[in-house]
């Protein structure tokens, strides 16, 4: 059954030869460039005009898109060696080659977020929804019959809890 746009029925090759894995990779690596780019100019321009507080947030939350971009490069540079026959896909399945750092990047953001300059704003929220997608992605295709992420996920995993 069809969950969005993905089919349940995904699997690594079907994804990784697909136009939806190209336009996630490319999204993904364009975001890692402006991140990097954004952090090392402009947002340390920034950062250095932030009341000591909101610059300790600063510093928290730059942390987090960092992860957040590192974790989903990785995984999209993985899916892509499968795919180009530059790693056995079964490797692709060991937990250092999953997506990681689930409880950094799908944490919530501390309190006094709208305090940090616009850009950083906006990376964090594009960073965030490409990570959950990506997790939706791994969860889809390596899942191994776990629960899909999300609130389905969610309810079943306290049906689960209660029963």
């Amino acid at each position: 059954m069809p969950r969005g746009d993905i089919e349940s029925d995904l699997t690594q090759q079907s994804f990784t030869g697909s136009a939806l894995f190209e336009k996630t990779f490319d999204e993904g690596m364009a975001l890692v460039e402006e991140t990097a780019r954004y952090l090392d100019g402009k947002g340390r321009e920034e950062s250095r005009d932030l009341p000591r507080k909101a610059a300790l947030l600063y510093a928290g939350e730059s942390m987090r898109v960092t992860t957040r971009l590192m974790q989903a490069a990785s995984w999209l540079l993985v899916q892509r060696a499968v795919h180009d026959g530059d790693m056995d896909a079964d490797m692709a399945l060991q937990d250092r080659y999953r997506l990681g750092s689930k409880d950094i990047c799908l944490g919530r953001s501390a309190e006094g977020i709208e305090s940090l300059p616009g850009a950083l704003q906006n990376l964090l929220e594009r960073s965030d929804n490409l990570y959950r997608r990506i997790a939706r992605l791994d969860d889809e295709i390596f899942g191994l019959g776990q629960p899909a992420a999300g609130a389905r996920g969610q309810l079943d995993a306290l049906a689960q809890a209660f029963k």
